[in-house]
Formats: C-alpha cells, sequence, structure tokens
C-alpha cells in the first residue's frame, strides 16, 4: 500500500527505508534537495501527514515525497514498495534505548530486513542499495587487542559478549549477511555501506534517535556524573550526505565507510552544552563518576548495562577513506552538539 502525493520532481526514484527515523529524515531531505523522487517507507502510514509536513517545512519539493507500509519482518508490501525504484537507501533497523532481554529481538529484525530489502531490491531491478551499518559493526568483540585506530577493513567479533551490546552485535551480524547475500545472490546489483559514528545534530521533524539521548540526558540532569568513557561523534547532515554520495559515485559499489568526525570524552560534550547553554548549566554534571560505582548502578538500573563494555575503553575509527574515495567531510562535533541541544529545547523535547 502506498500513499502517493501530486507528481512532484522527474528524477530518479530512491526508496528509504524507515522513513520516519532521524538519519533516514535527513537522507530523504537531501534527496530532495537534489531533485530526487522519494518513497519512504512506514510501518504505519498514519504517519505519513506528520512527516510531510515536517518535510514541507525544510523543502518546497515535498510533493516528490511519497510512502509505502512494509516491515521488517515480513514480505507484504516489499515488492509494491520497489516498484519504479533506481536506488534503495536501507536505513531502517532497531535502535532501542534500552537493551532487550533476548538479543534476537533486535539481531533478527536487522539482519532479516538487511536481507528482504535486498532481495526485493535485486528482483526489481534496483542499480545500487547503501546500507546504513554503524561503526559497531567495526569497533567491537576485540577485547583488548582493539587497535588504536579501527579502519573499514577490520570487523567487530559479535561473538565476544564481554566486549558487545545486543545492538553492537545486529549491526555486525547484519551487515555481515548483507554482504554474504551480495556474493551469493546479488548479481548486478550494487552494494555500498555507511558506518556511522554516535550520530548527533538537528532533527527535520520531532522523531530522534536513541544517540540523542547523550545530549538529553545532560540537559535534563538525568546523567549525575560522567562515566568514563566517550564517542566518536558525527552530524547527522553529513552521515545524510555520505549516504547521497554512496549511493552516486561508481567507485563506492562494494566499499564500506566509515564517517565520524572526531572523538570526544562525555564529559567534553557537557562542557560544550555548559558553554553553549550557561541557564541549563546547573542540571549538567561537573563531577565524574568512578566505574566500580557505575557498575553497581547498572545492577538496578537496566539502561546503564550497555555501556559498561564502554568503562576505560577509547573506539576510535578513521574516516580517512570516505575523505578521499567520496569527497566527503564533517563539521566539527561541537557543532553538532550545540545545534541538536538549542534544536531540541526549540522543538519542546527536553
Amino acid at each position: 500500500m502506498t500513499d502517493a502525493t501530486e507528481d512532484g520532481p522527474a528524477g530518479p526514484l530512491v526508496l528509504v527505508t524507515g522513513a520516519s527515523g532521524f538519519i533516514a529524515q535527513h537522507v530523504i531531505l537531501q534527496l530532495l534537495h537534489k531533485g530526487y523522487r522519494v518513497r519512504g517507507t512506514l510501518r504505519r502510514l498514519d504517519k505519513a501527514p506528520d512527516l510531510r509536513a515536517a518535510f514541507a517545512a525544510h523543502t518546497d519539493r515535498a510533493a516528490g515525497l511519497d510512502f509505502a507500509t512494509v516491515d521488517l519482518g515480513a514480505d507484504d508490501g516489499w515488492a509494491g514498495a520497489m516498484e519504479g525504484v533506481s536506488f534503495v537507501q536501507h536505513v531502517a533497523s532497531p535502535f532501542p534505548p534500552n537493551q532487550p532481554k533476548d538479543p534476537d529481538e533486535l539481531i533478527a529484525p536487522a539482519r532479516d530486513g538487511a536481507l528482504r530489502a535486498l532481495r526485493f531490491a535485486r528482483a526489481a531491478g534496483v542499480k545500487r542499495v547503501v546500507l546504513t551499518s554503524s561503526m559497531a559493526a567495526v569497533a567491537y568483540g576485540h577485547g583488548p587487542d582493539r587497535p588504536a585506530m579501527a579502519d573499514e577493513t577490520l570487523w567487530s567479533n559479535p561473538d565476544n559478549l564481554a566486549d558487545n551490546t545486543a545492538y553492537t552485535r545486529s549491526k555486525t551480524i547484519a551487515e555481515r549477511a548483507a554482504w554474504a547475500f551480495m556474493d551469493s545472490d546479488g548479481g548486478p546489483m550494487e552494494l555500498a555501506t555507511i558506518n556511522p559514528s554516535a550520530v548527533l545534530g538537528p532533527l527535520v521533524g520531532r522523531d530522534g534517535s536513541a544517540s540523542l539521548e547523550l545530549v538529553t540526558q545532560l540537559l535534563t540532569g538525568k546523567v549525575p556524573a560522567y562515566p568514563d568513557f566517550g564517542f566518536e561523534i558525527v552530524d547527522v547532515r553529513d552521515v545524510a550526505a555520505a549516504h547521497l554520495l554512496a549511493m552516486e559515485r561508481p567507485k563506492a559499489a562494494g566499499e564500506r565507510f566509515l564517517v565520524t568526525a572526531d572523538y570526544m570524552m562525555f564529559r567534553e560534550i557537557g562542557d560544550v552544552l555548559k558553554a553553549t547553554l550557561p541557564d541549563r548549566a546547573r542540571k549538567i554534571p561537573s563531577r565524574n563518576l568512578p566505574s566500580w560505582l557505575f557498575r553497581l548502578l547498572a545492577t538496578v538500573t537496566p539502561a546503564m548495562q550497555q555501556v559498561i563494555p564502554e568503562l576505560g575503553v577509547r573506539r576510535r575509527v578513521s574516516a580517512d577513506k570516505a575523505h578521499r574515495m567520496l569527497g566527503w567531510s564533517a563539521r566539527p562535533p561541537a557543532e553538532s552538539i550545540r545545534d541538536c541541544a538549542r534544536d531540541l529545547i526549540g522543538k519542546g523535547l527536553v
């Protein structure tokens, strides 16, 4: 089932899965700006009017957008969603704020959804699929043997449960399955993957991502002190730009691309927020949280458990390949943090 609009621009049609997601909305917006027609997938079409209004606030090309209903776990609707499509941006993948008790709640839809998108794209004659993966498929499961700076030649080891969460395992397993499908059944269709680090920045509408908790929890005083870890950070607008480059550049076919701007400790993120929003500074912590105390608190706070593999760890990845092969560039993380915080506040989300 699709929700069609009036005739829009005449560019190639791109299918973007998970159209209500944080990254997907920026991918859609940039595609529309460049004159592509876009079909976004949703699990329920009742979200379509609000989404269309959100895009219309940013572009006068929202007429080039329609929607189709599909689910990562079922075949229904996928063939129709792929009709007339030249390219697929498969962005949809579960990313909950808390880790499930059963890892398969994340792993199965991530893996099966990627394979379903590839299978129906191949059947429809799609030229290229860009899959949103993650640095989680590169930098995890290595324990103390992790390199000081990882690149796309490295794969995470999902079998090392002490150095993984259900989410990081799901991203590795899904991307591995996608490349295996291409090797065996991909035919002439091409695949490229984008592997972003923690994604921050402004929202298109009001739908965000679990990654924005890095900012919202600091702004709302939910973090009493800083744990001993940090993040590679990248702006959502730059992640979307990388998706378009991987779709358009011929040499991107068959390649993985890490996209990140720089590494920041959690405390440094708080310092940026304090400097940007001094009226909120009293809620932003000033102290450090010892790792032993964090682990103790995590026994009664499930949301903290997924952070335990990060304590004392510095997971660094290089975006050199994306700079070199795609001509991609990234804005400084402080800009992404500031824009994210101001947008969350302006929209009344914190």
